[in-house]
């Protein structure tokens, strides 16, 4: 069973209304246990030519990685990163459709440690992670409350 994940206005990654953003729409696979995402990035976030930029490949992987522990649906367990170590295998290209795919490797009440790849259409990795999340501190909680109303199921375009 597949169902989508919230998005927010201005995230980099997830925002609807971010003018410079990924705009990535992002999927629970309840039957793989994993979460996913399908997106082309044009040859702005580039690089070298026809190369993703290492950053916005860093970037995507700490958002689906760190977004898998949301799989159940409860945005309580949203939490920060507080360690990310990305491994580059190959070029990740521009104009061409990836797969981001996240995990959660487990998971306590405060803690998780998750995990996350990029893939090419034939399944090849270009890249994965391993990153540490932890809950966030209440002072950080109360400053996303203004985004809530914002931070919703969008219909795909």
């Amino acid at each position: 069973m597949t169902d989508k994940q919230p998005n927010s206005r201005m995230c980099f990654i997830c925002g609807v209304q971010n003018p410079v953003g990924l705009h990535m729409s992002i999927y629970n696979d309840h039957d793989n246990h994993c979460i996913y995402s399908i997106v082309t990035l044009p040859d702005h976030y580039q690089s070298y030519p026809g190369v993703v930029h290492g950053g916005i490949v860093a970037t995507m992987l700490d958002e689906i990685s760190g977004r898998a522990t949301i799989i159940d649906g409860n945005d309580e367990n949203l939490m920060v990163t507080m360690k990310l170590e990305v491994k580059y295998r190959l070029p990740t290209p521009t104009n061409t459709p990836l797969k981001v795919v996240g995990r959660v490797v487990s998971q306590t009440e405060t803690r998780a440690k998750v995990a996350g790849e990029i893939q090419l259409p034939d399944g090849t990795i270009t890249a994965s992670c391993e990153s540490l999340l932890a809950r966030p501190p209440d002072a950080l909680r109360t400053q996303w409350e203004a985004e809530l109303p914002y931070w919703k199921v969008y219909p795909d375009a």
